[in-house]
């Protein structure tokens, strides 16, 4: 694998915009060489600043919004009209306004009995429409270290498969569905969004030469042409 890029900003604001503007870039590069690229979304505060950039300046680039795949990293096992939901934040910030048609959520309880059935679900979803990689997959990194809803010292951390239900979140609520390392994995290129001074210790963490991803579960997962971390200069100061 190659090794991981940086990229610092100035503010959130600035990183936002950033990354925003090189995922439209990288999309109209794949529909005019003639793909349907498949992109992976994570939750939090500057995944959701992206997002309103990228309904902002979407209209500079030449996408057809409905020849783009949009899946989830992990999503919170709530109501699908929760504010908790990861895909009712992106659907309000860009997805509807930019006409994103193939996008599959994770489920909700109001589609499964439990977690572990929406996460069986969700595995088959994306057998079925998955392209077998990510052109870009995008993820937040804790406090902790933590991606998607894979925590530090998780079991989840050592199963192979695609998706998982977790029922023991240390972040509430307690469940969610995450999608597994080795589906992670499956990815052109990772971004890795991260904001603030309060993550600079796991982002130093997990680029460091050293180190366990079941300590750092963000160093469990590289893209397989690149790896960026778009980081501000709070979320760097520790490097």
């Amino acid at each position: 694998m190659p090794e991981p890029r940086v990229e610092v900003q100035s503010d959130a604001a600035a990183l936002a915009a950033a990354v925003a503007g090189e995922l439209l870039s990288r999309l109209a590069d794949a529909q005019a060489a003639g793909h349907v690229p498949q992109i992976g979304l994570t939750g939090g505060t500057i995944a959701e600043s992206v997002h309103r950039e990228v309904a902002r300046l979407s209209p500079g680039f030449e996408i057809d919004w409905s020849q783009v795949v949009v899946w989830w990293g992990d999503e919170r096992f709530v109501a699908r009209d929760s504010a908790d939901r990861n895909a009712r934040d992106a659907r309000a910030a860009f997805l509807d306004a930019v006409g994103a048609t193939q996008v599959y959520e994770m489920p909700a309880t109001d589609d499964a009995t439990d977690v572990d059935t929406a996460a069986t679900a969700y595995s088959a979803t994306m057998r079925e429409h998955g392209a077998g990689e990510f052109e870009v997959l995008m993820l937040g990194v804790g406090p902790d270290g933590h991606i998607a809803s894979l925590f530090p010292g998780h079991p989840a951390l050592d199963i192979d498969a695609i998706a998982l239900g977790i029922t023991d979140s240390p972040k509430p609520p307690p469940e969610r569905i995450t999608l597994t390392l080795p589906c992670l994995n499956r990815s052109r290129s990772v971004w890795f969004l991260v904001s603030g001074e309060a993550k600079a210790p796991a982002v130093a963490a997990a680029l460091a030469a050293a180190g366990d991803f079941h300590e750092i579960p963000a160093r469990g997962v590289s893209g397989r042409e690149e790896t960026i971390w778009f980081l501000d200069h709070a979320a760097a100061a520790h490097l």
